[in-house]
């Protein structure tokens, strides 16, 4: 079985067996087992829900630190779209480009400028019909890291394009060398991210070799430091250069509001992406021709690593949007392969019981066998999240019948 990386960590010291994650957890990726929460890496999605709903603070997101990126001469900066949604009083993002100047970057190039190239990209492909139809953006690593474990129908819809700040990374360090006349080698690219799947998918891309993004630090991290060097008034004018199109795709929708003569279906938070996909799947979805999934609820203005609440941040960004042009200075892209992935995402099984196929069919049979035996209450207690998934645990060795409290319950009271 392929193995992945991860960016949700498990601080077992921490955790004292509430199965609130076990719960909220939507691929069924964790169990507690003698006191303490298990992620099982297979499974794993890194969509952070567990982080968020842990009241203590046993799961964390595993980002870099800006002191990592001393390692390159050169540092740009790939400011995400939600990062404007997170400061008072902003017309537009110049305060926060300047203060990211002002923290000691050689550049910065907004990510919502890689939007609005894979923005014009998807239109040029979807009007020559280039690909099957709907086509599922790719812009959320949650999403597609989903689709390739969950949904084998549906790999062969995803947008075979370039996410935002892969495309930002790359033009970025592009356009820096060619004006200073340095090695690519010698400049590093800093994002700052609103959720832990972005660290993970800049470690372990899927659909491209080899990601251009050096550095992932947290919102949240960068944030108060941000905050008080955008108070300086000591630096130079640095105004937005990406447009309300570019900076959309921090909220719900924002990517599909830049498309043209096509149906879209959005959709956020991890619960509706699942339902989408399913009915996708089994084509109940029929008539819908472009779809943005965001695993976090309002988007990525909705994503953990954020610090404002989202809804207040979704208000702030659309007021943003208000005060820009559809598009302030497109980027230059000379080759539109800079810009495709290398090759094709494909279905990765790590649902399946057994690789011999004899093996696995007797194994669901017994998984079966079980489920009938449990109570069907998925209460969680057993410390997996439903009747079914402790079946399987059991029929694999994991678990035994007895994690059951009913069943316990029941041997009890039954004793002489």
């Amino acid at each position: 079985m392929e193995s992945f990386f991860h960016s949700v960590k498990l601080d077992s010291g921490l955790c004292v067996g509430c199965t609130n994650c076990v719960k909220r957890c939507p691929t069924a990726a964790i169990r507690v087992q003698d006191g303490k929460a298990h992620i099982l890496r297979e499974l794993c999605i890194d969509c952070g829900q567990c982080i968020y709903i842990c009241p203590h603070h046993a799961k964390s997101a595993v980002v870099d630190h800006l002191a990592d990126a001393n390692r390159f001469r050169y540092t740009i900066a790939l400011p995400a779209p939600s990062l404007y949604g997170q400061f008072h009083h902003l017309t537009d993002p110049a305060p926060v480009i300047r203060g990211l100047y002002g923290l000691g970057f050689d550049a910065v190039y907004e990510v919502a400028r890689g939007a609005e190239a894979v923005t014009r990209l998807t239109q040029q492909y979807l009007d020559e019909k280039k690909l099957p139809l709907p086509v599922i953006s790719c812009a959320c690593p949650v999403v597609v890291r989903l689709i390739r474990t969950r949904f084998p129908n549906l790999t062969g819809n995803i947008l075979p394009i370039l996410p935002p700040v892969e495309v930002a990374a790359r033009l970025a360090k592009q356009d820096f060398c060619r004006k200073t006349g340095c090695r690519p080698e010698e400049v590093g690219t800093v994002f700052l991210s609103p959720c832990p799947a972005k660290s993970t998918a800049s470690r372990d891309p899927l659909g491209f070799d080899k990601s251009e993004v050096d550095i992932v630090v947290s919102i949240k991290d960068i944030y108060p430091a941000l905050l008080a060097a955008m108070k300086r008034d000591d630096l130079p004018e640095a105004g937005p250069l990406s447009g309300s199109l570019g900076v959309g795709w921090g909220l719900s929708g924002g990517e599909a509001a830049g498309l043209s003569g096509i149906t879209v279906l959005a959709a956020d938070g991890i619960e509706n992406i699942i339902r989408v996909l399913e009915d996708l799947e089994d084509e109940k979805i029929t008539d819908v021709d472009f779809v943005e999934l965001s695993a976090c609820a309002g988007g990525c203005v909705g994503g953990i690593l954020t610090v404002e609440n989202p809804f207040l941040a979704r208000t702030r960004l659309q007021k943003i949007q208000g005060h820009l042009s559809p598009e302030a200075q497109p980027p230059e892209v000379t080759d539109e392969r800079l810009m495709l992935f290398d090759h094709p995402i494909k279905f990765c099984e790590v649902l399946s019981l057994a690789r011999d196929l004899t093996t696995a069919m007797e194994l669901l049979a017994r998984v079966d066998e079980i489920e009938q035996d449990l109570y069907g209450m998925d209460c969680g207690a057993c410390g997996a999240p439903s009747c079914r998934a402790l079946a399987t645990d059991i029929a694999l060795g994991r678990a035994a019948v007895e994690d059951c409290i009913y069943i316990q319950r029941e041997r009890h009271t039954a004793k002489p």
